[in-house]
């Protein structure tokens, strides 16, 4: 069976993902590179892996975030779409079964917020594993060069972001999204003017998980 590893050795892969983040960085976007991709795969196979599905649902999760932003190698807009198409593209020829590869295709092409749904597990996971990825280190920006009112407010919002994480709670039979912000660099209410759609996605996708969606911002409950 194909795994994450093979798929994060894969040379075809490896310039993809290059390709992809060299034109996120032309459009001036935060990260969306190795770094964003990998978390996304580890937080979406653990998110799968807590509520106690089988370890190949898992895998298939992981496989989904390592690749569900290479469509960015196409072009941003409808990078979910072009991006789903590559993933299988790239999954059959590695020897991946069909029915697996059109399952990452369709969490790929189901991860962003403008048309996406939680139609899978997987799905689910991989949707709320990316909109968790909220962090400073994401930020391009040389802010000894510019001030905070003049960064974009994705920017201001990533800057002031310390710390995110994804948990499940099974006590509460909860999904969890616990942000730390440095409001001295930007308002909580930022942060929901830029994510609120991203939030009613992730609360569907925690429904289809037969889990509640939580977001915690600097250990106040928010939703």
């Amino acid at each position: 069976m194909i795994t994450v590893v093979e798929i994060k050795n894969d040379e075809e892969v490896k310039v993809i993902m290059s390709i992809a983040e060299s034109q996120i960085e032309a459009l001036g976007f935060t990260e969306h590179s190795v770094r964003h991709s990998s978390i996304v795969s580890k937080w979406a196979g653990e998110i799968l892996d807590s509520i106690g599905a089988e370890q190949r649902r898992v895998e298939l999760a992981q496989i989904a975030g390592y690749l569900h932003d290479i469509g960015n190698s196409v072009n941003r807009e409808d990078h979910a779409q072009s991006g789903a198409l590559l993933a299988y593209n790239i999954l059959t020829r590695m020897g991946m079964p069909y029915k697996e590869a059109a399952e990452i295709m369709m969490a790929i092409g189901n991860h962003d917020e403008q048309q996406g749904l939680p139609v899978s597990d997987i799905t689910a996971a991989l949707i709320i594993a990316d909109k968790a990825d909220v962090h400073k280190s994401r930020v391009r920006t040389n802010i000894t060069r510019m001030s905070m009112g003049n960064l974009n407010i994705h920017d201001r919002v990533n800057l002031a972001a310390e710390k995110s994480f994804v948990h499940v709670d099974e006590k509460t039979n909860e999904i969890i999204l616990n942000i730390t912000i440095n409001t001295d660099l930007c308002p909580v209410m930022d942060y929901f003017e830029i994510y609120f759609k991203r939030m009613q996605l992730c609360r569907r996708a925690a429904d289809f998980l037969d889990r509640k969606f939580g977001l915690m911002i600097n250990n106040v409950r928010l939703l």
